[in-house]
């Protein structure tokens, strides 16, 4: 039985299991599953791999997508560039020989690409993490200019805070994009701190949430009449390339 799974905490919201064990049915694909495994600590990792022998993949929720690459053997080009890794394809058992990849970067240029008009030219990204650093390395290649939003306070160029944000940052930013887990469930009555009355039909709101489908950053988002996307399609499209990276033969660097 060859055993792939989603590592992260908490992960009470994540949908990858049922979509990959629904896929393994579908499909016809014998002799796969696809199981959850919290971790309260990275550390925890060495002794998932004592317990479960026949692992042979990972993807990396929060918090780990930055945590997990010390232990790895090799990363690709994009996830080193980036500085985060959420698919790991796992070889030479039982050493567990793990190379690292982001599919995040695939998943959010092909979900994002189709709601994109000449006026975006600006992006407020919301968050810091590892999320954060795949949605600006995508937004530099399709030449939109970005800036991140912390809770804390930072010397990091292009970097602000929640509370530095009002209505001329909302008027220059007409793509904003949550990449924090605010508004997840199970704690959907929450949303990212902005100034919502500003914005206008011209902005367009993308949450890299999937459960709830409709948080509550992308209903005031609604109200003022923007277009709102959800992170489901993304969700599904870098779930296909951690499957298509988990069974190809070679690895490339």
């Amino acid at each position: 039985m060859k055993l792939y799974g989603l590592i992260g905490y908490p992960l009470t919201h994540s949908f990858s299991a049922q979509y990959f064990n629904e896929k393994f049915y579908r499909e016809n694909i014998l002799d796969c599953s696809y199981e959850l495994f919290p971790l309260q600590d990275i550390s925890e990792l060495k002794g998932l791999f004592k317990n479960y022998a026949h692992l042979k993949g990972l993807n990396i929720s929060i918090p780990y997508k930055e945590q997990i690459i010390p232990f790895l053997s090799n990363i690709e080009e994009t996830a080193k560039q980036i500085g985060a890794v959420n698919t790991v394809k796992i070889m030479d058992h039982p050493n567990f020989i793990l190379h690292g990849f982001n599919t995040d970067v695939y998943g959010f240029e092909e979900s994002i690409k189709s709601y994109l008009k000449k006026h975006h030219k600006k992006a407020l990204i919301l968050g810091t993490g590892g999320a954060s650093k795949a949605v600006t390395f995508v937004l530099n290649k399709l030449g939109i200019a970005s800036s991140l939003v912390s809770r804390n306070q930072s010397n990091t160029q292009n970097t602000n805070t929640y509370s530095e944000i009002d209505e001329e940052t909302i008027h220059t930013h007409q793509i904003i994009i949550n990449t924090t887990p605010i508004g997840m469930f199970p704690n959907i009555s929450q949303m990212p701190e902005i100034p919502y009355q500003f914005l206008t039909k011209e902005h367009f709101l993308y949450d890299l949430i999937y459960n709830p489908k409709e948080t509550l950053f992308l209903k005031e988002g609604r109200k003022k009449e923007a277009t709102i996307c959800n992170g489901e399609q993304m969700l599904y499209l870098q779930a296909e390339k951690s499957w298509q990276i988990w069974n190809k033969e070679e690895f490339a660097t």
